[in-house]
């Protein structure tokens, strides 16, 4: 388990000594890029690995895998094997992982307000990297 937050919180849990339901929450979405995997499978729908490494240029192979095993662990999302010719793995956000929704729209809205209001140009967008892929 790499990520710590999460690791203590199910200690925590595993020990009966818990009472902090903000902290849990904050828990799920420790890691990186857990909160941005979790808004795109909220919104856009399910992905598979590959399509998740160009949709996050930044992220290395081995972080991606982990935090896509962790959120699988925690039931935010679903990891789809489908046989054929050709494996293909899809990720799937759960039921319990659309939960969490309302909390990541709220956060995305936040953000781009506060982005407005410090008049920062973003220098990377998600969006265009994905466009841009998508035109070749």
């Amino acid at each position: 388990m790499t990520d710590v937050i999460r690791k203590d919180v199910k200690d925590r849990l595993k020990n009966g000594d818990y009472n902090c339901s903000k902290e849990l929450t904050l828990s799920m979405f420790s890691g990186k890029w857990k909160l941005v995997i979790l808004f795109h499978l909220g919104t856009d729908g399910a992905y598979r690995f590959n399509e998740l490494m160009r949709l996050l240029p930044k992220v290395t192979h081995k972080v991606l895998t982990n935090q896509l095993r962790e959120m699988a662990e925690d039931g935010l999302i679903t990891r789809h094997i489908n046989s054929g010719s050709q494996t293909k793995v899809t990720y799937e956000i759960t039921e319990l992982g659309q939960s969490l929704m309302p909390i990541a729209n709220q956060m995305y809205e936040w953000g781009e307000n506060r982005i407005k209001a410090l008049k920062v140009t973003p220098q990377f967008s998600v969006n265009e990297e994905v466009e841009r892929e998508a035109a070749k």
